[in-house]
């Protein structure tokens, strides 16, 4: 067990250093003993920066945020699929196969084309209607899976894709509707943090430590649920009500991430099982090692969308789906010759 939990600390350490990679990569050379100078110059140490404005400038209000925002939404996304795994036990249940990052993006969608008739700042009422989508996908997806699919591995996964899909369509009707929102909103649509900034991190850290929280806190009753309902009754723990409470969390954290970052595939489902194989099947250590994994899986991703093609950039749902439609097909042929 200590060595399982060793894995946590060595994931925070790749972590730090990935952000720290995240903050001096740019077309602007920073080095992280300057990085750290400047930080040590904030302190009443008597450290003077060796940054000039820009420099200084580029660091705090560019790279920084965008750092810390990438291991916020690479954090939420990983935990909640880890935590949807585990409440629906089963391996390919993600916030994308399950609709709830296509409810996101259609609330999302709404706000951005009609929230300037319904008040002054509609980017405010974007989490919480990324969140009422969130919802409305999974429980529809659950719905129907259950009811066409028996609860089965292929059922829920078919149903997650026609949910998706019929929620896709409907986000791009709206868009061609407003074809002067287009452009924005299909930026929005394949992922990117390069217009994320302190303001965005700001405004979902309230959800991210709600539903991260709660998730963490939920470790046990996951652990339990995987024995069963009948075993989870017996020692004292309402199986529907658990349910319920992690596939909220998990919804608002897929919400949070979605509302700020757009639609980035696959780190819900890549992460929590490669995870998995390193730390086995307990979720009390799954989630957080989820967590800082994929905070720091997509601060590297993000490094490489900002680099590979620079000056330009490509989004970063084109990254991790590269990465991450071959990881898929892999999980997806284990677990067809499972029987699951």
């Amino acid at each position: 067990m200590r060595r399982r939990w060793a894995w946590l600390g060595g994931a925070l350490a790749v972590l730090a250093a990935a952000m720290l990679a995240g903050v001096t990569a740019g077309v602007a050379t920073i080095s992280p003993s300057d990085i750290l100078s400047d930080a040590l110059s904030r302190l009443p140490l008597g450290v003077t920066s060796p940054l000039d404005e820009r420099e200084a400038a580029v660091l705090v209000q560019l790279r920084l945020p965008r750092v810390v925002l990438g291991a916020l939404v690479g954090g939420l996304l990983a935990a909640a699929g880890a935590a949807y795994q585990g409440v629906f036990r089963n391996p390919l249940s993600d916030p994308y196969l399950l609709g709830a990052a296509s409810g996101a993006g259609l609330g999302a969608t709404i706000v951005m084309v009609y929230g300037n008739a319904l008040v002054a700042d509609p980017g405010s009422l974007i989490p919480a209607a990324a969140f009422a989508g969130a919802l409305l996908g999974v429980t529809a997806a659950w719905t129907l899976g259950s009811a066409a699919g028996g609860g089965s591995t292929a059922g829920l996964v078919l149903a997650g894709v026609a949910v998706s899909s019929f929620l896709s369509a409907i986000q791009t009707f709206i868009q061609m509707t407003r074809i002067e929102n287009l452009q924005r909103i299909y930026a929005w649509v394949f992922g990117g943090l390069a217009r994320g900034g302190w303001g965005d991190v700001w405004g979902i850290a309230p959800y991210a430590v709600v539903s991260v929280a709660v998730l963490l806190g939920c470790g046990f009753l996951l652990d339990l649920l995987a024995l069963g309902d009948e075993k989870a009754r017996s020692l004292g723990v309402n199986a529907t009500a658990a349910r319920l409470t992690v596939v909220a969390a998990a919804s608002l954290a897929t919400a949070a991430a979605v509302s700020v970052s757009g639609l980035i595939g696959f780190v819900g489902i890549v992460v929590p099982h490669m995870v998995r194989r390193l730390v086995g099947t307990g979720y009390r250590l799954i989630l957080p090692m989820s967590l800082v994994s994929g905070a720091a899986f997509l601060v590297l991703v993000d490094i490489a969308a900002r680099t590979v093609i620079a000056p330009a950039e490509l989004p970063l749902g084109v990254v991790t789906a590269f990465l991450g439609a071959p990881f898929f097909l892999v999980i997806l042929r284990t677990t067809r010759n499972r029987g699951t």
